[in-house]
This record gives structure tokens, sequence and C-alpha cells, in this order.
């Protein structure tokens, strides 16, 4: 499942392409991609058709694109009814970036299209031989397409509406419950580490906890744990509090590192808006190594079943205190 720095990657992919486009079209060719819309406010397409869309936002795995009426300009619809479109790509979810004239059957999985209109900002690559001819000053509105492919159609996109939360945020309303991240200045750590020193559940556990920590999914929680040298299983209450301070400074050091290598891409179901795959997974240590030396201390790697998962871990490096 995409992470933080995949689920970035894909936000700032999208931000330069998207941001102060009028949707002009949405097809919709599998209604599971829409399980997270309630269509009881409305239907998918006729509630984005026409709107303009703002820069892309993400909290944790969420990411979302504030709308706005595109006939106000760049004014909001109304203080009494902000919405955004909100993607979640679950499983294996993608959002491509492609030209207005690609075919969403020449691709595999394509759930939904959308059809896009932004301003000329005088950088886009045209045939001279069939571009018009027109005056310097004259801006050509630019399209194109955003796909959503989804494989295993767990990921969903969905319009919802946005509420603030306790801290000032503005969030879709289904996101509301979800912490910051730790990349996000506004993090919390009092708070975290308090919520650390009150659980007795094992530490994995509580870092899967999106109402915890955020962002922080089954990769990246095996990277942190091994390099704080803390096993998956070591209930959260017994970490001192320096201890917990440490594991918090490498979640930040791995999801970082990672958004830098563009993410973790195992195979072709993670890759970015262009369909590049990221390339975090040659500087993985522990996720996905089971058998293979430590790099640490070159003992073997174990896998053990955690949460309906696989939690990987040194034996040696990682003991159970």
């Amino acid at each position: 499942m995409p992470e933080l720095p995949e689920v970035e990657v894909v936000r700032l992919g999208l931000a330069a392409a998207v941001t102060g486009a009028e949707i002009t079209a949405v097809d919709v060719f599998d209604e599971r991609a829409l399980t997270r819309h309630d269509r009881a406010r409305g239907d998918f397409a006729s509630q984005l058709t026409g709107e303009r869309m703002g820069e892309p936002h993400r909290r944790g795995k969420f990411l979302w694109i504030p709308l706005t009426d595109s006939s106000e300009g760049t004014g909001a619809r109304g203080a009494g009814d902000p919405r955004c479109l909100l993607a979640h790509l679950g499983m294996t979810g993608q959002l491509l970036i492609r030209d207005p004239w690609a075919k969403p059957e020449d691709e595999p999985h394509v759930r939904i299209r959308i059809e896009l209109r932004q301003a000329d900002l005088g950088g886009r690559p045209t045939d001279p031989a069939v571009r018009p001819r027109r005056e310097p000053h004259v801006r050509a509105p630019i399209e194109l397409a955003i796909f959503f492919r989804d494989q295993r159609t767990f990921g969903s996109l969905a319009v919802d509406e946005l509420v603030e939360t306790g801290d000032g945020d503005l969030v879709p309303r289904q996101v509301a419950h979800i912490n910051r991240d730790p990349l996000d200045p506004l993090f919390d750590d009092r708070a975290f580490l308090a919520r650390v020193a009150a659980k007795t559940s094992a530490i994995k556990r509580v870092l899967l906890d999106q109402t915890t920590i955020s962002g922080v999914g089954n990769i990246y929680a095996d990277e942190a744990l091994w390099a704080a040298r803390i096993h998956p299983e070591q209930p959260a209450s017994s970490l001192s509090r320096t201890k917990a301070k440490r594991l918090l400074g490498e979640i930040r050091l791995v999801l970082g590192k990672a958004l830098i290598e563009g993410g973790t891409s195992f195979d072709s179901q993670y890759v970015n808006v262009n369909g590049q795959a990221g390339y975090f997974v040659h500087s993985l240590n522990a996720y996905g190594r089971t058998g293979q030396p430590c790099p640490r201390c070159g003992h073997s790697i174990a896998r053990a079943s955690f949460m309906n998962r696989s939690s990987h871990f040194c034996p040696h490096c990682q003991r159970v205190r």
C-alpha cells in the first residue's frame, strides 16, 4: 500500500499540472472506484464537471484537491459548502497524467478519467507543424487528462466536504480523524510521546494507528524500528522517553529519505504521475529482506506474522527488552 512518501510524490507531481485547472469532463468506467463517494450527496461526475482545482493537499495516506466553481474564477463557491476531490490509493491505486487524446482502453485497469483544461504557462511542447499561429500575448488552453488506475479496486475517489479540525486545519470529513504526519511542521511531538507511553500494545501496532501518527505503514514502520533497534512486539509503554524520541527521529529520517528517492516500488503497482517507479527499495534494511544478512550485525533478517501482515526485523539487534 502506498504510504506517506509515495502519496507525497504523487501530490507533488499533480500540483504543477492541476492547480488552477478546470474540470471539463469526467468518465466513470467502474463504480467500484467510488466506494468512498457518498452518492446521496450527488453524482460524482456531475459534482466535478465545471469545477476548478486548487493546490493538492495530503494528510497521511489521503490526498485531496480543493474545488471552486470555475465560473467564479478563483473565488470560493461559498463559505458554507467547501468541497474537494478526495483520493485514497488503497493497495494499487495510481493517479496518472495523460495527454487528452490518450485512450483508457489502451491501458489496463483505468477506472476513472478526468479531463482538464489549464491556462497556458508557455512551457508545454507541441508539434510546430500542427500548432496554430497566434499572437504571443494570447494564451491558449492546455488540455490534459488524469487517469485513476487501480488493479485491485481497493482505492477510491470521492467528492467530500471540507471541515475544520480542532487545530484549525481544513480537511475532508473522511480525514478529520487522521492525525498529522511526522513531517508536518505542526505535528505534536509531546502528544505522540504521551500516546506511546500510555499504550501497552506492541509499538508497531501504535505506529500503524493513523490517529496517533499518520502516513506510516508496514514498510516504514519496519525500517524505523530497525534503525532504532526496537523489536516490533516491544510494548510501547516499556520504551523510555529517550528511546521513544529516538524512534520518532528515525521515522522522520526514513520517511524523508524515501521521499527523496521517490518512494518504494517493488513492482509496477506504485508509480508517480508520470508512470515512473521509486527506488527506495534499494535502501531497505529490514522490510522484504527475509533471510538476508542484517546490514548492521550480519545476522539473518527474520519475518513474523503481524496483524494480517508481516514484520521484518533482526532478532539479534532488535530484542524484546
